[in-house]
């Protein structure tokens, strides 16, 4: 029966040559097989010389594998010891912020004590409480006025898809193709939103609120409407606050004077952020801006998309948030200083980059940027150029903008 193939027919016994050739078509199970096993009868045996140098190397591999078993074993308890700590900082400063600081939010914000607890990362579950009060209300919207613009955004929606002509007449000055862009282009940007995450897209829990937020931003403000980039930030906002809070931190944040300069295009403004910028590159980084002024490299290559979506799609998710928390702390200069990090964290690469590569680098930041080095290399970029701080390099800048377009007829408008 044993030699009986399939059909049921037997078949003839294999020949003694074919039991050799059974024999040799052996397959080690390990390592330690190839080194310690006899070999097979039909083979000469091993000499003892041979014998006791793959026990040698079998010892060594041993010892090896324990060496490597030993350190992986270090490498996780150091991991754990990391984490266990990291939860326990977390912790506190949750009960800190919590006890502490939120319920005397007005006398403690701006002490030395918060700020250094701010710098480290606001803790995920108070992270939106804080954004909220640091950004604040100055445009005094309240949740009545989110439910306002929220329905007549759906009825301008519904408007529109039935090719009705309502909405036509409403918000004189704006054009019924404007706003129809405009929708179509939050449905088309919404899909695009932290597309990884998969939580904005059709079908995702977070897909209506933030389709909700900027259908209610575009009401609130025709003369913004929406903007590439806003997604973004709305996004950022869902994450940590309900719909209405996020609706009315997002509108008070684009109401601050960079935002409505770079969402409003306003080409001098940007221009003289720019200028701005560039002073204190020079200031901090002089090779590097040397570098950058040979290869033609301006500001608005890297700058725009970091400003525009306040660096919540160049960054890792969790990474830009504490971007954000320091963000809502120092305003806007935190934002140009946050980018003279990232080129001082990266200036041996770049300057070793011509015009394409640094283009291509900046526009694509590494994912595994390390946190703490990245804020190491932010904390050493000085704020500071010729005992002038931010504001009055950009407030001086922009006199000057001012004057030159009054003493120039060519540029007046």
């Amino acid at each position: 029966m044993e030699y009986e193939d399939k059909a049921g027919r037997p078949s003839k016994p294999p020949s003694p040559k074919q039991n050799v050739r059974k024999n040799l078509d052996f397959e080690p199970l390990s390592t330690t097989a190839l080194i310690l096993e006899d070999r097979p009868a039909n083979l000469p045996a091993k000499p003892a010389e041979e014998a006791q140098k793959h026990r040698q190397q079998y010892e060594e591999m041993v010892v090896q594998a324990k060496k490597r078993e030993l350190k992986e074993a270090q490498r996780r308890k150091k991991q754990l010891e990391e984490r266990c700590r990291l939860e326990e900082s977390i912790g506190n400063a949750v009960l800190t912020w919590n006890n502490e600081i939120l319920p005397n939010w007005e006398t403690m914000w701006c002490s030395r004590k918060v700020r250094d607890l701010w710098w480290q990362g606001i803790p995920p579950s108070v992270r939106g409480k804080v954004w909220s009060l640091a950004i604040g209300n100055e445009l005094n919207i309240t949740h009545e006025l989110f439910d306002i613009c929220l329905a007549r955004a759906k009825e301008r929606w519904r408007s529109f898809s039935t090719g009705g002509s309502e909405a036509e007449t409403e918000d004189a000055g704006f054009s019924a193709a404007d706003r129809e862009a405009s929708l179509e282009l939050i449905k088309l940007d919404i899909s695009r939103t932290f597309p990884s995450l998969c939580i904005f897209q059709q079908g995702g829990p977070y897909h209506d609120m933030l389709h909700s937020v900027l259908g209610a931003y575009t009401c609130y403000r025709p003369d913004v409407g929406y903007v590439q980039g806003m997604s973004f930030i709305a996004a950022v906002l869902i994450l940590n606050l309900d719909t209405a809070d996020a609706f009315i931190a997002f509108s008070n944040l684009l109401n601050k004077p960079c935002q409505m300069a770079f969402f409003r295009v306003d080409h001098g403004l940007m221009l003289t952020y720019f200028a701005a910028f560039e002073v204190f590159f020079e200031e901090n980084l002089p090779k590097l801006f040397a570098h950058f002024k040979k290869n033609n490299l301006t500001p608005d290559i890297y700058l725009i998309d970091w400003i525009f979506t306040l660096y919540s799609k160049s960054l890792p998710l969790d990474l830009a948030c504490r971007v954000w928390d320091v963000f809502c702390r120092d305003g806007e200069e935190f934002l140009f200083r946050t980018a003279l990090g990232l080129l001082r964290l990266f200036q041996d690469v770049l300057t070793r980059m011509d015009f394409i590569h640094v283009a291509q680098f900046l526009t694509r930041l590494p994912e595994d940027l390390p946190a703490e080095e990245f804020f190491a290399s932010i904390a050493s970029i000085q704020m500071q150029s010729r005992n002038k701080k931010w504001a009055q390099v950009l407030t001086a800048l922009q006199k000057d903008s001012r004057e030159m377009e009054k003493g120039s007829p060519s540029l007046r408008h």
